[in-house]
């Protein structure tokens, strides 16, 4: 498995758009520096439900814009990771290096109503089966766009 990180996310409070970076700084058991999950103002930070860093394939972004021209290309999927090349449910159980950062796989990340809501209608059953990943930071490190994802052991 050879993979990228195509683009990254970050928005410092929950509903905000999120704001295309060219690189971040990653924090063990937070996630990324300023972004809302590790500085505590997410959406589902009162539920209990955090992701510290959050994926999501390119290739299905793609399929979604294409076959269902729903928008998902400047972060309208409210994830933090945009990856190209890598299957991210073959991460289940494993812990991969992206950047200098390792991070661990955590759980999927399904669709929920909010992201629909923050969006176009539709957006909530577009990403149904392609809502991307959760994973716990590791090893701290930055991230930048255009970095290997490498499994470990």
């Amino acid at each position: 498995m050879e993979g990228v990180v195509e683009e990254i996310y970050v928005t410092d409070k929950g509903s905000a758009p999120m704001r295309r970076v060219t690189e971040v700084e990653t924090v063990p058991g937070c996630g990324i520096r300023g972004d809302r999950y590790c500085e505590g103002t997410g959406y589902w930070t009162a539920y209990g439900d955090v992701c510290e860093i959050t994926l999501i394939s390119g290739e299905d972004l793609d399929h979604i814009q294409d076959e269902l021209g729903i928008g998902v290309k400047n972060g309208e999927h409210r994830r933090n990771l945009v990856t190209r090349g890598v299957r991210l449910e073959e991460l289940r159980g494993r812990r991969f290096r992206v950047g200098e950062a390792v991070l661990e796989y955590d759980r999927p990340r399904p669709p929920c109503r909010h992201v629909q809501d923050l969006s176009e209608p539709g957006m909530t059953r577009a990403l149904k089966g392609r809502g991307g990943i959760c994973a716990r930071v590791v090893e701290a490190g930055r991230i930048r766009a255009g970095d290997r994802i490498e499994l470990l052991g």
